[in-house]
């Protein structure tokens, strides 16, 4: 396509990356900061939309003042001519769109590491007030050096509230990802986005969508009133933790999703950790409710809760989970019988304990020891001891995590009944958040990672054409997961750009070498210079010289042809037209011979040149045409009378300025 002069006057323009619905991308190099970026030229039809251009200008420069690891950098926006583009940041990577189609599914790890990226961007836009309204895998990159970037923020949404929603099949490439208030033409706000990032994150562990159809419609219907299966359901390799974080993510009701995209973040992060998330799996609700219902007497219903004194937390009323469209099973019965079979030796156990420890005359009952029970059984034990319960959690280096660590009152105390027990559950290990070292340099990290109570593991070090030596370029764990003080953070060390011998760009065309240099990552500036043997717009040299080590950055300078200067027109008076020929085209100009021939009276110029256009010794440029014209001899006529003698003798003196000084006026 034919590109803006406003805009090529500043960004060189190469390789074409992406084609798409709304706009074409191409990689450039800003000639005048000197590095790679990526071009976004947006169709034309958009610059006709109104309500288009409007909100364009409003929402990319709000995208423009965002400012995170996890989100592709906007330098410039605007427009150029009648086109609007936008200059981003140039990923070298794929989309996770790319990556999906070539190996399908993902380790479940990797689904939640990438996961964890992107709720990570999201929150920082949501915190802006930007809401991206299209994640999707095509705006997911997978950068080489591991790290995730979000990309399209704003311009979505500029998009959305244009007419081309009105269009007929306007929403084919996002239907597949739409939540269901987007479906419905509601409002969308920033739990839309948890929907799609949790749809991603479905199509990431299962390697496809949970909505399939013939038509956007019919995918958009199933986003409203379909229920998905769980990933696991797919691919047996998901664990129930991570079901349960992507089936929280598409709830329908946005009510019920994660509230911000901070709060799915940090589940994910507490699944990379080991940890359960808030998000708990169905399998894990079913073994803690099981013994708690029976234990109320309700098989079926709701756990009876003993009502909690203001202040303090009251366990919440859970209900048994139940199994559908699985056809009869036995599995329920079993897992009942043991749950009574556990239940009544608790109870006989207590009947016991509360028998000999009852005081008759005060009425008070002693506080159960249930110190490194689990959650379930603790909280069954205390409740059918009369007692209210209140859980907190702290950590402990040597309790298990969800293992009671003490109570309040102590075990063995005696209490009134319905009085209020706190059990501190433990949550494992104090945790500590990752700190996001990528970027920094090694001295900063180390520090940062010694500040955050971890250690730092192995570091290794790599060439790296976008970073200069001794920043971090890949840390392992990711930022903001949440480990255990004491955990190696491993480090990846930029070692600068890889040197690399420059190659040969002589007799090659300008633009050709210019988009060999930004694909390099290297820099140029150019100089014009004549040629005799170049072309004009093609490069003589380079300097520094081909075969020198480079690295990216670097700047060359390109000796470009101009074409041979002007030279002198040599002089070619009274030569033969062969002869004058011959001079001419030596250097390097064409000869064209006048029709007419001039009369002279020097049979020496018969046949000869007498004149030429441009003269002798003008500059002119080579290639150019010099026109001569011969001389043709005329004799004199001569008479017998003296007056006529005397004629002819005048007219012959006349003439001899022609022969003597051809540049004049002959007759």
């Amino acid at each position: 396509m034919e590109f803006p002069n406003a805009l090529t006057d500043r960004y060189h323009l190469a390789s074409h990356l992406a084609r798409g619905g709304m706009a074409d991308v191409y990689q450039g190099q800003d000639t005048l900061l000197g590095r790679r970026v990526a071009v976004k030229m947006l169709h034309a039809q958009y610059s006709n939309d109104e309500a288009f251009v409007k909100r364009f200008r409003r929402e990319a420069q709000a995208a423009a003042n965002l400012a995170h690891p996890n989100i592709v950098g906007i330098y410039d926006w605007g427009q150029a001519d009648t086109t609007y583009f936008i200059v981003m940041e140039l990923v070298d990577g794929r989309s996770m769109r790319d990556v999906l189609r070539s190996e399908g599914a993902l380790l479940p790890r990797r689904a939640a590491e990438i996961g964890l990226e992107v709720a990570s961007a999201l929150s920082a836009a949501h915190r802006a007030g930007l809401v991206h309204r299209d994640i999707k895998p095509g705006n997911i990159l997978l950068a080489t050096n591991g790290s995730v970037k979000v990309t399209d923020f704003g311009i979505a949404r500029a998009w959305d509230d244009s007419q081309e929603l009105t269009r007929t099949g306007a929403v084919i490439g996002t239907a597949t990802y739409f939540s269901p208030e987007q479906a419905q033409g509601a409002p969308a706000d920033e739990r839309s986005d948890v929907y799609s990032l949790g749809v991603v994150m479905y199509e990431m562990l299962s390697g496809r969508p949970p909505f399939s159809g013939d038509s956007p419609v019919a995918v958009a219907y199933q986003h409203v009133s379909a229920t998905a299966s769980p990933p696991s359901s797919i691919n047996p390799d998901v664990p129930p933790e991570m079901d349960a974080v992507v089936m929280r993510a598409m709830q329908k009701e946005p009510a019920l999703r994660y509230q911000t995209a901070e709060e799915l973040r940090a589940d994910l992060a507490k699944v990379l950790a080991g940890q359960t998330p808030t998000a708990v799996p169905v399998t894990v609700a079913a073994a803690a409710v099981a013994p708690m219902a029976v234990a109320g007497g309700d098989h079926g219903a709701a756990t009876r809760v003993l009502p909690a004194q203001s202040g303090t937390s009251q366990l919440p009323t859970q209900t048994s989970p139940t199994l559908e469209d699985r056809g009869p099973s036995q599995v329920p019965f079993i897992l009942t019988a043991f749950g009574l079979l556990g239940l009544l030796g608790v109870l006989v156990f207590l009947v016991f304990q509360l028998a000999a420890n009852r005081t008759p005359a005060e009425g008070q009952v002693t506080v159960p020891n249930v110190v490194n029970m689990d959650r379930a059984t603790a909280l069954a034990t205390l409740q059918l001891a009369g007692l209210r319960v209140d859980v907190r959690e702290e950590a402990s280096d040597t309790v298990p995590e969800l293992t009671v660590i003490r109570t309040d009152p102590v075990a063995g105390q005696l209490v009134d009944p319905d009085s209020l027990v706190i059990v501190y559950l433990s949550e494992g290990a104090e945790q500590f958040a990752v700190p996001q070292l990528v970027g920094q340099t090694e001295v900063v990290a180390v520090g940062l990672i010694e500040e955050a109570r971890f250690v730092v593991g192995s570091v290794t070090r790599r060439p790296d054409p976008n970073a200069p030596a001794g920043q971090v370029i890949e840390q392992t764990p990711v930022a903001g997961v949440e480990l255990s003080a004491g955990t190696p953070i491993n480090l990846v060390v930029s070692q600068g750009p890889l040197e690399f011998a420059l190659a040969e760009y002589s007799n090659q065309e300008e633009n050709t070498v210019f988009a060999a240099l930004a694909e390099l990552g290297l820099r140029w500036n150019t100089r014009q210079e004549n040629s005799d043997s170049v072309p004009d717009g093609t490069v003589i040299r380079t300097e520094p010289v081909a075969g020198t080590m480079v690295k990216a950055g670097d700047i060359i300078l390109l000796i470009v042809s101009s074409g041979r200067g002007a030279v002198a027109v040599p002089d070619v008076f009274g030569r033969t037209e062969n002869a004058a020929r011959d001079i001419l085209e030596e250097a390097g100009f064409q000869m064209r011979v006048e029709v007419g021939r001039q009369a002279v009276t020097d049979p020496d110029l018969d046949d000869r040149v007498v004149r030429q256009f441009p003269d002798a010794g003008t500059q002119a440029q080579p290639g150019s045409v010099v026109t001569v014209t011969l001389g043709e001899f005329t004799a004199p006529t001569t008479t017998t009378t003296t007056t006529s003698t005397t004629t002819t003798t005048t007219a012959s003196s006349t003439t001899t300025p022609c022969v003597t000084n051809p540049g004049g006026n002959c007759p």
